[in-house]
């Protein structure tokens, strides 16, 4: 009896190294590399778009608590006072 018990174990560890190296060879393939770049720059995209999404939330609410939203922009001239003194 425990020697097919250990058979049976054998065999079941035999099936899940196999399965486990194909994953792996499939892995380290070109398809596998090519999937893997896909996703590492679909993550970069989506953190850029948060990124931007968080930003563009944030001015809003530096805008509105400044009160720049009240100021025509076509007034505005986009330029900065100059300091100090003028030669």
């Amino acid at each position: 009896m425990k020697k097919i018990f250990w058979l049976g174990m054998g065999i079941a560890i035999g099936a899940i190294a196999v399965r486990k190296v194909t994953q792996a060879r499939g892995a380290l393939g070109p398809a596998g590399l090519n999937r893997a770049v896909g996703q590492l720059s679909d993550s970069i995209h989506n953190f850029a778009d948060a990124v931007r999404e968080g930003m563009s939330e944030r001015e809003g609410d530096l805008r509105g608590a400044l009160g720049l939203d009240s100021v025509d922009p076509a007034a505005s001239t986009g330029r900065r006072a100059a300091v100090g003194p003028s030669i």
